[in-house]
């Protein structure tokens, strides 16, 4: 793994979404992880990408990780706020 963590914000490199803002939900195993951001990629139906095709910045949503992990709510919005917040 490239040392990805959930809440991790990434930049997608490749695809449609190309130069898009997301946020790691869960990662399935050492090569691919969900994303979402809020908007066209909600929460309840996250994208699958491949970690070669992301680059990660180096900033980790802590209050989103933990709320991940520990399976509290989450909603869109707060999503979009956060990925609005980073520039």
């Amino acid at each position: 793994m490239r040392d990805i963590s959930i809440g991790q914000i990434v930049i997608s490199t490749a695809g449609r979404d190309k130069n898009h803002k997301f946020v790691v939900l869960c990662i399935i195993d050492d090569k691919y992880v969900y994303i979402s951001d809020g908007n066209i990629r909600k929460l309840e139906k996250p994208k699958k990408k491949k970690l070669k095709h992301l680059k990660k910045l180096n900033y980790v949503a802590e209050d989103i990780k933990d709320r991940l992990e520990s399976k509290g709510k989450l909603n869109n919005n707060e999503i979009r706020k956060l990925l609005k917040s980073i520039d």
